[in-house]
């Protein structure tokens, strides 16, 4: 499959744009079921949920292409707008708690287990017996409970289109668990990109508007961090891993 109008790339992906769809390509390092799933995972967002996100139109693979094919949305990405307008970043900011609130307000039954999913990574790590076993006895710990949380809800992931609606991008990491671990893996978004200060007013911001501890999302932060180390680079995984130390935050 050839595309021409290549409107962003990430690591082993590059999404283009035509004829008023956007198409999603996956290198070789990507199995088949984690193609599928991420496309059975929009679909179960699109369908359980009250969310605006880009929908799903196909799934296209052959021995040289495996293909994502959504919906176009036409609008201003989040990240570049606040590039743009380093003035309005706390307006911006409340804009994106504010959205990130109203995802973890649904609900969708389908969708896996963040718990689950968390143990099989932590498990999956290079991590020492005695680090795996606090961070699993650490997760087993925490409450239980089925919200949407996005897995990797970043400015970058939302297109604010002209009409001022927030689409929400890539559910590839999509799951039904606690609202706090999700906010902690947007935390730690923040601080991959050395925007400490920006890390800390958003975690401020989202534990005022509801009413959460900050020590208690601080709690989640090893268990994300060693969940989310497996996938990175060598840079990303020794920030996270400088993270893993399951230690009580004061």
């Amino acid at each position: 499959m050839k595309f021409k109008n290549l409107i962003a790339e990430r690591k082993n992906k590059k999404i283009y744009e035509a004829d008023g769809k956007v198409y999603k390509t996956f290198d070789k390092s990507f199995s088949k079921a984690d193609i599928l799933n991420e496309a059975l995972n929009t679909a179960r967002v699109e369908e359980e949920t009250e969310l605006d996100i880009a929908k799903i139109v196909g799934v296209e693979m052959n021995e040289t292409d495996s293909v994502i094919i959504m919906n176009y949305i036409e609008g201003d990405n989040l990240q570049d707008l606040m590039d743009a307008n380093p003035d309005k970043e706390d307006e911006y900011l409340e804009f994106f708690v504010d959205l990130q609130i109203s995802v973890h307000a649904q609900k969708a039954p389908m969708l896996n287990k963040l718990k689950d999913k968390m143990h099989r990574k932590i498990s999956e790590t290079d991590l020492d017996a005695t680090t795996r076993y606090d961070l699993h006895t650490r997760l087993e710990s925490m409450p239980k409970h089925d919200k949407v949380c996005h897995g990797d809800f970043n400015p970058s992931n939302i297109i604010v289109a002209k009409d001022d609606t927030p689409y929400i991008l890539d559910w590839s990491h999509v799951t039904r668990g606690n609202a706090s671990a999700d906010v902690a893996r947007t935390y730690l978004l923040f601080k991959l990109k050395a925007q400490d200060e920006l890390a800390e007013k958003y975690l401020n911001l989202f534990c005022k508007k509801t009413d959460t501890a900050k020590q208690y999302v601080q709690l989640w932060m090893p268990i994300v961090a060693a969940s989310q180390s497996v996938k990175g680079n060598e840079e990303e995984r020794e920030f996270l891993l400088s993270w893993v130390e399951v230690v009580d935050y004061q």
